[in-house]
């Protein structure tokens, strides 16, 4: 049965809007880092800079320990989001999508507030594994949402909102860590009422965290969860103002069909026969490794401190990595307008061989400039202008394929049994990755250089582009009810 004709695709659009703004916590908590990762190294390398915050704690303050360090406090929220996306599924599973929302906004608006005020490294790192934790969760909850409340036709587009509430999440948290410090006069001057401009930096996160969880409480329940809760009448309610109350009773039945397995779902059910993970669930974490393994975490991470290295002052640096993140957000719009009309498949294709091309110039270009006394590159106009422009291409890339076709994917690819499992596994593996990937960058950059290290991501790249072609089904227009068919590596039937 298509979902099309009675439903009423302002009501979808709101309740859909309302969950993605989870995504938008997540892109900022992700990206308001960028501001302060300066900021911290300094103040780790000196106890008692800026902020009158004791971060040395009697370590070696050395060149190697800072890096390592803040590399850590970086990714550790990355761990933490790995255990919040593993363990949000079976928990929105036991007490509903809503309430979980509810709970992954509770540790953002805590982890915003505790990490403007640190006393050291170690509570900072803490109040980021916090707020890791609640990102993680919104990082299933969101996308599980809204393939669950979406129309099968219009799923891809309403599911790539996601992925533009990440970007802009991103680039506001950019654009707000560039304004603060522009005001201040610098991230480690004080601002407003005395606290340091990085401290407010984290602190603005607090007020988006607090209205998610507001709106998490007035947005209906998922009707998928509904139905497998046997709360058939209200599940009845929300699909007839999403498909119309003629469709609704036979999506209820449907449903019912697709979970009639004996058992509300578990992370036993991601096993195949054989042992080992269904082929699907394997599918979804190589999906979820790529979108991270290629870098572009590291470019809203540390960018700041990327072009700060290569010669750049704080201003034009926080500058140009707001460029950066403009560019993402616009290139979504191009994700929305077509991945339902040209398929996942061919946007993930597209991205992949974009990203090695810019992936592979940038690392020519951070390879062949010359070395300063502090051994880093130094970039002349040219060769600034041409890694400026491959570095937005990279995100361009990124923005219209494997940054927001990632995600429909990963809301949609797996049955109504598996959903909240299988999406956990896979966006827990996503997580992993890329804590793996921010905790080296600092290190591996020292060590290699940052030539080496954006080569080593440009072949990330090209792994990708041969993974997608491999072993990549198309899942546009197919039901969600039609998924349980990948569960043995056959695609749905039209």
């Amino acid at each position: 049965m298509k979902e099309r004709a009675g439903g009423k695709l302002g009501h979808v659009l709101a309740i859909v809007v309302a969950a993605a703004l989870g995504g938008f916590l997540f892109g900022f908590d992700t990206a308001v880092i960028n501001g302060a990762v300066p900021v911290l190294q300094k103040m780790f390398m000196a106890a008692g800079e800026p902020g009158r915050i004791p971060f040395n704690l009697g370590l070696p303050a050395t060149r190697a320990a800072a890096d390592f360090w803040i590399g850590l406090s970086v990714a550790m929220a990355l761990a933490g989001a790995a255990f919040g996306a593993f363990f949000a599924g079976p928990i929105a599973d036991a007490i509903g999508r809503k309430k979980s929302m509810v709970i992954a906004a509770a540790l953002l608006f805590v982890s915003a507030l505790g990490s403007g005020v640190p006393f050291t490294i170690w509570d900072f790192t803490l109040w980021r594994i916090i707020g890791g934790l609640g990102f993680g969760a919104a990082s299933v909850l969101a996308p599980a949402y809204i393939a669950e409340v979406s129309p099968a036709d219009k799923r891809g587009r309403l599911g790539s909102l996601q992925q533009l509430a990440i970007v802009t999440g991103i680039f506001i948290a950019l654009t707000s860590n560039y304004a603060l410090a522009r005001a201040a006069g610098g991230a480690g001057q004080p601002w407003w009422f005395g606290p340091a401009a990085w401290q407010w930096m984290f602190w603005m996160e607090a007020i988006p965290a607090l209205v998610w969880g507001v709106l998490a409480l007035r947005i209906p329940e998922s009707p998928r969860y509904l139905v497998a809760q046997n709360r058939d009448g209200e599940a009845l309610v929300v699909l007839g103002k999403i498909l119309g109350a003629e469709q609704a009773p036979g999506k209820v039945e449907e449903i019912h069909q697709s979970l009639r397995r004996g058992h509300k779902p578990r992370m036993s059910d991601l096993l195949a026969k054989s042992g080992g993970l269904l082929p699907i669930v394997w599918l979804g974490i190589g999906l979820s490794v790529f979108q991270q393994l290629v870098g572009i975490n590291v470019v809203f991470y540390y960018s700041n401190l990327l072009w700060q290295l290569v010669g750049f002052g704080e201003e034009r640096a926080l500058l140009l990595t707001v460029i950066g993140g403009a560019t993402n957000v616009a290139t979504t719009f191009i994700a929305i307008a077509l991945v339902d009309r040209v398929g996942r498949k061919a946007l993930l294709i597209a991205g992949s061989a974009g990203m090695f091309v810019s992936l592979s110039v940038m690392a020519y270009v951070l390879g062949s400039a010359p070395m300063s006394a502090e051994g880093l590159p130094r970039l002349g106009e040219s060769a600034g202008l041409v890694a400026l422009v491959s570095l937005n291409v990279f995100v361009f890339s990124f923005g219209f394929s494997w940054g927001p076709v990632v995600w429909v994917m990963l809301g949609e690819m797996f049955s109504n049994q598996i959903r909240g499992a299988a999406l956990a596994v896979a966006a827990a593996a996503q997580w992993i990755t890329n804590f793996l990937v921010s905790l080296t960058f600092p290190t591996m950059a020292s060590v290699f250089g940052l030539g080496a290290s954006y080569g080593f991501y440009a072949f990330a790249a090209l792994l990708s582009l041969f993974f997608v072609v491999a072993w990549i089904p198309e899942t546009k227009g197919k039901e969600l009810e039609q998924m349980g068919e990948f569960e043995t590596g056959r695609p749905p039937p039209d």
